[in-house]
């Protein structure tokens, strides 16, 4: 993310360091409290810029990440719903290039900011509230935008992602168990509606997680120094814990099985904790004498299928 994080530092020099990090305290505290359903979580132009710089890095890499796990699409178009600043349009042309991409937000002051920091991308930034009409696009994206929604509101937002997309819907919440269980509803809500779940399950069936844990992943983010002085963190990384849904029209090339947990090493045997297509979630050991899947088990990451396809 190198040109975003570039574009991003330049917007930012032109806040006073004083009332920046006083808003990313704020938000902070509100992030980790909880916000309540309908308040809108900017309020002004010093609160977006600190928005951009404490969540545009991670939500970027979270939306970058669940892309990655969404094989065979190749989108001409995408609305991002409650885009903000736009970190989803970002992650979105990495992965596809430049196509024609238009954010969505009820707050003038996070478009206005959006497009600064864009300049010339070709994104289109348009005011929106919930239940207005979404223009039509391949791809419908919605990145932390249900934890700040009631119920009958994050259904509203997923039945417009369902109605205004014509290829994918992909929907990313904080990977916390409350984040998971909107996750959850609104992949009921899109199988309901026609939806094939394309990722991160690898079945159209209930969640085997359900009761017992939460499924989530991980996106490593690499900080640069105005980011960690504004977030007062001493690593040079962070990692953002993502909970997620992505579907598709028609039939969806779903993953054998999907790694739910960080990979455990010992000498000689890699155990990976794998959601599999009859929904059982449990431990899967690979030990050296398996030869090439012990190698691809060493390099399994959390998030990845698995058995690989390109295992011979």
């Amino acid at each position: 993310m190198p040109q975003l994080r570039e574009a991003l530092d330049t917007v930012l020099q032109d806040v006073p360091p004083a009332r920046l990090t006083d808003s990313v305290r704020r938000l902070i505290e509100v992030y980790r409290g909880g916000l309540p359903a309908g308040e809108p979580l900017l309020r002004n132009m010093v609160d977006a810029t600190a928005y951009a710089a404490y969540r545009m890095p991670a939500t970027h890499a979270a939306v970058a990440a669940a892309l990655a796990r969404l094989p065979g699409l190749a989108p001409d178009s995408h609305v991002d719903l409650g885009g903000g600043t736009g970190a989803a349009a970002w992650a979105v042309r990495d992965a596809y290039g430049p196509i024609t991409t238009t954010v969505l937000d009820q707050v003038p002051e996070a478009l206005k900011l959006g497009a600064r920091i864009a300049g010339n991308e070709g994104i289109a930034w348009q005011q929106w509230r919930l239940g207005e009409p979404v223009p039509g696009a391949d791809l419908v994206t919605a990145a932390y935008v249900l934890t700040e929604l009631d119920e009958p509101q994050q259904e509203e937002l997923v039945a417009q992602a369902s109605a205004a997309a014509t290829s994918a819907v992909v929907l990313i919440e904080p990977g916390t168990p409350p984040g998971y269980r909107r996750i959850l509803n609104a992949r009921d809500r899109l199988m309901a509606a026609g939806w094939q779940i394309a990722a991160p399950c690898p079945h159209q069936l209930g969640c085997g997680l359900q009761g017992r844990d939460w499924c989530h992943f991980a996106a490593r983010v690499n900080r640069s120094a105005l980011h960690r002085r504004l977030k007062d963190a001493s690593l040079g990384y962070e990692d953002e814990k993502y909970t997620f849904v992505a579907a598709t029209r028609g039939p969806a090339p779903t993953a054998p099985g999907r790694v739910v947990r960080h990979p455990a090493f010992r000498k000689g045997l890699v155990t990976l904790q794998v959601c599999r297509p009859d929904t059982a979630v449990g431990p899967v050991l690979v030990p050296k004498r398996e030869g090439p899947l012990y190698k691809a088990a060493r390099d399994a990451e959390w998030g990845d299928q698995w058995p690989p396809h390109s295992l011979p």
